[in-house]
């Protein structure tokens, strides 16, 4: 892990996740992207200026929030960037060679229903990028065991599993396993992927109607301090992110969420 990018849209929730992602990185070795992405006017009508007000309070918001968070040596750079938020981060992980985007559950918008605002749903529905999102509140500290849940334990890619090899090596994690036969892999024979077992002897089993459903009944018995899931065209958040939000009475979680890129 060598870069992580920590995108803003406000002061609520931000300084939490730079203090996390510094903390993180603390311990990797990495190097933090903390960014702020506004909204570009037309530079008609005399808005050139409003633009520049813009940037120019965007800057203030970043160095504001550093200023707040004990940094520990870590290496912290700051971008004010106009523009689309999707479209900006898309860019900067390209760009930057980003292995980590850790965000806050919802970026600018304060709805309190929701567990993940449209800008973060869009970001987790759409990026490759391994995506770690850390409730507000949460206070960083080690994670002792993560629950990896699955309905289909074979990868057509490799190193899907590397982000939380990492993680896991970093913290000295335990992993737990849970794997979830739903309708449309019950008669799915294929044998579990071999790296599953290197991670965890044991597996637990579940049959439920979708992943989402076995993780909500299976993550209190396992307690974990870290939840981990992949993102497939027919996984976790098929059904959760039609809409790019997510309502807390349809799932949320007060632990950190590490997300993998698990395309099929």
């Amino acid at each position: 892990m060598k870069n992580i990018l920590v995108p803003i849209g406000s002061v609520d929730g931000g300084k939490n996740s730079l203090q996390y992602a510094v903390n993180l990185a603390a311990i990797s070795g990495a190097r933090v992207y903390f960014v702020n992405i506004y909204k570009e006017f037309s530079k008609v009508a005399g808005l050139t200026k409003v633009n520049q007000v813009m940037m120019d309070d965007s800057e203030a918001l970043l160095e504001g929030l550093i200023s707040e968070v004990e940094t520990k040596g870590v290496e912290v750079l700051t971008r004010a960037i106009k523009g689309d938020p999707f479209m900006a981060i898309e860019r900067l992980t390209k760009k930057l060679d980003i292995d980590l985007i850790i965000l806050s559950p919802q970026s600018v918008n304060k709805n309190a229903q929701l567990y993940l605002g449209s800008v973060t749903g869009k970001i987790v529905k759409q990026m490759d990028v391994p995506i770690l999102i850390v409730p507000k509140t949460y206070l960083f500290r080690k994670a002792e065991t993560i629950l990896l849940a699955f309905k289909r334990g074979y990868f057509e890619k490799e190193g899907v599993l590397d982000p939380l090899i990492d993680m896991a090596g970093l913290f000295k994690s335990k992993i737990n396993l849970l794997h979830v036969r739903t309708p449309d892999t019950i008669g799915d024979n294929t044998p579990l992927d071999k790296k599953l077992f290197a991670l965890s002897p044991n597996v637990t089993e579940s049959e439920n109607a979708t992943t989402f459903q076995g993780v909500l009944e299976h993550f209190q018995s396992h307690n974990p301090d870290m939840l981990c899931v992949l993102r497939r065209k027919r996984g976790f958040f098929k059904k959760l992110l039609e809409k790019n939000a997510i309502l807390k009475k349809d799932f949320h979680t007060s632990k950190p969420l590490l997300i993998l890129r698990g395309r099929e």
